[in-house]
């Protein structure tokens, strides 16, 4: 009898100790993977020069993603940001994607690598100098596969701001969608982290709380300068983003 009081003693002190380790035990964000484009491209070239593009994709850690859904170009005199061209990249299979263009006029030129891949989307832009003789030649990839970028005019993204947050704070980050004037519903949201001076990108699923409205929360553990890109796709081809600074303080 003795023995078994014992042994029922030791039952209840194991179990309460176990209800007690995960109680204290503190909620764990799961880490959500993202894509990663490492986006090549040579700080200058002269007029007429070909210019080759390369991006690199990469899913989680390392994987490399040999079967993405869309790597283009799309590339824009600073002069002249509403007169862009989007080229189409060769998928080489070996996780990287590439295409070349000639640059027939001189000045800057700022390049987005558009990446789609596991359904999610980034875009990376790099800068390029071009040095040389202006000619009234437009410019043109060296595949001639040019074809003009365009976006749904009619379509807006609202981001429930923040300026500054808090470091340590579980902050909710809310967009809103609209096609016209009715909520656009049953889309692909996601939000695009980015520290500055940092090639860690935090994506951020979202859940749709109500018709238009898509949700989700971070937590920061470092305080500096960020940058959040809202991303929408779906099924009909809707391709859309918008981007946000803010700051991390204590």
């Amino acid at each position: 009898m003795k023995k078994l009081f014992i042994i029922s003693f030791i039952t209840l002190l194991t179990i309460v100790a176990c209800s007690n380790q995960t109680e204290s035990d503190p909620e764990i964000e799961e880490e959500v993977k993202g894509i990663h484009v490492d986006f090549q491209l040579p700080n200058d070239a002269d007029t007429g020069e070909t210019v080759g593009l390369t991006a690199t994709v990469t899913y989680g850690e390392d994987e490399l993603v040999t079967d993405a859904e869309e790597v283009s170009f799309e590339y824009w005199n600073v002069e002249d940001e509403e007169n862009t061209t989007t080229i189409e990249s060769t998928n080489n299979e070996d996780g990287t994607y590439t295409a070349e263009v000639v640059f027939e006029n001189a000045g800057t030129y700022e390049i987005y690598a558009h990446t789609t891949a596991k359904d999610m989307h980034t875009m990376p832009k790099k800068t390029i100098t071009i040095q040389g003789e202006e000619n009234t030649e437009e410019e043109h990839s060296a595949s001639n596969s040019n074809e003009e970028h365009s976006h749904q005019e009619d379509f807006m993204i609202h981001l429930e701001e923040h300026e500054k947050v808090n470091k340590d704070t579980k902050i909710d980050w809310t967009a809103h969608l609209k096609m016209g004037e009715e909520p656009y519903q049953n889309a692909r949201v996601r939000y695009e982290i980015i520290p500055e001076n940092s090639d860690q990108h935090i994506w951020l699923d979202t859940e749709e709380i109500e018709a238009g409205t898509y949700s989700s929360t971070h937590t920061f553990a470092e305080t500096g300068q960020y940058k959040v890109v809202v991303h929408v796709n779906d099924d009909s081809g809707l391709h859309e983003h918008k981007e946000y600074n803010f700051e991390v303080i204590e």
